[in-house]
């Protein structure tokens, strides 16, 4: 099962949304407590103003009227407050009425703050109370040359606002912020997506279009490699196939002529021993020319069941010492592949398990989870476990002995061939029950594609008649 979080731009958008959450809320906790700090400072500042405008007033003008919300008392007047107590303890004579005479172990972090930044902004020596609770709220002050209380009004530390404003643009700039990281994670991970997708079609043999070459200067240089890798290869590739195809095209001549002399002879043990030579020889010859070939398929689509009992009755029919050939054929009329592919696969894996298996041979045909598979096992020794990675290479006989029948090391590497150029994959193991075991799979996209071609094809039959 596929994870979203193991491809790197899944890896990319949990690194980005995990950064700028933690941000966001760095910097939610730090604006709240520098607001908090500054509606401090400013409540400070001015209670301050005020005690000092008072002072002034009474100092330069006495005779005129203070304002309503500012008074003067008297020390010996009975509404003073009393002091505030510095500890729990000492509050336990208060009755707890409140906040403000309670102790400071219970006091609200920016009152406490707010009292002490107050005593340190007035002259030494100053007392400072909060009034009793049940009126407005009221802060007395008085300094040592004070000879009355200076009652002014006491500002709340945090005037009613709107948190819920501050927490909404909030999440507007961090769903702006997450969608433009996640456009520049799918930036750098798009490129990497497609070099990705290049590498695949190329590991599977698929024919590989130059990727384009963007995104940093490390991906574009790696891009670039991998493009210049493809061409050479490619190249290479076409050269193997030109020469292949040259040798094998020039030998059939020869060959033809040597056959013909051949049953000029009037030896018989020896006119067969050449024939059965020369038919081996052109056997190789013809494998060449099919792993040199490196075109599409454009014969026409068939149904994978049908075309197999045909090809099984063809080859008892062409091969009556084969071992014999058995079908499980379960896929039905979804299942179709190009008919000269098929011919070329069933056709190359039967001469390999006539030559190095043991009957019963078996074609299946099924539904698989990957997609239509066609299998086809012998009942043989297999191939040692050692040797399965190499079994699909060109030109590779794990059995040196087999070099004098008519194989050329060919049969399994066209196989694996013709199903890459198909867009299937192939897998080569042993069977538990002893024999080899090819198993070919085509994705179901694939396959219906060329369904639809089949049912077009049947179409213009029908129209055409």
């Amino acid at each position: 099962m596929r994870r979203p979080i193991d491809s790197l731009f899944g890896r990319l958008v949990v690194l980005v949304i995990g950064v700028l959450v933690l941000s966001h809320v760095a910097w939610f906790l730090v604006i709240r407590s520098e607001r908090d700090q500054t509606q401090t400072r400013y409540a400070v500042e001015e209670a301050t103003f005020l005690v000092d405008a008072v002072r002034q007033h009474i100092e330069h003008s006495p005779d005129q009227p203070l304002p309503s919300s500012v008074r003067v008392v008297d020390p010996s007047s009975a509404d003073i407050p009393k002091p505030m107590p510095d500890t729990d303890e000492d509050a336990g004579s208060y009755g707890g009425l409140s906040p403000f005479s309670r102790g400071r172990n219970h006091m609200p972090p920016d009152f406490a703050r707010f009292i002490d930044d107050l005593k340190d902004r007035l002259p030494d020596g100053t007392d400072v109370r909060i009034g009793e609770p049940g009126g407005p709220p009221a802060l007395w002050v008085r300094g040592v040359k004070d000879a009355n209380w200076i009652v002014v009004p006491l500002q709340p530390l945090r005037p009613p606002r709107s948190r819920d404003r501050m927490l909404v643009w909030l999440a507007i700039i961090f769903s702006l912020a997450v969608i433009a990281a996640l456009l520049a994670a799918w930036q750098l991970q798009h490129p990497l997506r497609s070099l990705a997708q290049a590498v695949g079609r190329f590991g599977r043999g698929e024919p590989t279009p130059p990727v384009p070459e963007r995104g940093p200067r490390e991906l574009r240089q790696l891009t670039h490699g991998f493009n210049q890798m493809v061409r050479e290869v490619a190249q290479t590739e076409s050269d193997r196939a030109v020469m292949l195809a040259g040798v094998a095209h020039d030998l059939k001549t020869p060959l033809a002529r040597l056959r013909l002399r051949a049953e000029m002879m009037d030896e018989v043990k020896l006119r067969d021993g050449v024939v059965r030579d020369v038919n081996s020889m052109a056997h190789i010859v013809d494998q060449f020319l099919v792993f040199a070939h490196d075109g599409a398929d454009r014969s026409e689509p068939m149904e994978v069941d049908q075309q197999c009992e045909r090809i099984a009755r063809s080859y008892r029919a062409v091969a009556p010492d084969a071992p014999p050939v058995m079908m499980k054929l379960t896929a039905g009329r979804a299942f179709v592949l190009p008919v000269a592919t098929l011919d070329r696969l069933l056709s190359n894996l039967l001469d390999n398990a006539h030559a190095y298996g043991a009957p019963p041979v078996l074609i299946e045909t099924m539904r698989g989870a990957k997609g239509w598979e066609l299998r086809l096992s012998d009942s043989g020794k297999g191939i040692a476990a050692e040797d399965l990675v190499q079994a699909s290479r060109p030109f590779v006989r794990l059995d040196p002995a087999r070099g004098g029948s008519g194989h050329s090391g060919l049969g399994l590497a066209i196989v694996d061939r013709l199903v890459r150029r198909a867009g299937g994959e192939c897998a080569i193991g042993n069977r538990v029950e002893g024999g080899l075991q090819v198993v070919m799979t085509f994705p179901f996209a694939t396959v219906a594609r060329l369904a639809e071609l089949l049912g077009e094809e049947s179409l213009r039959e029908v129209r055409a008649f």
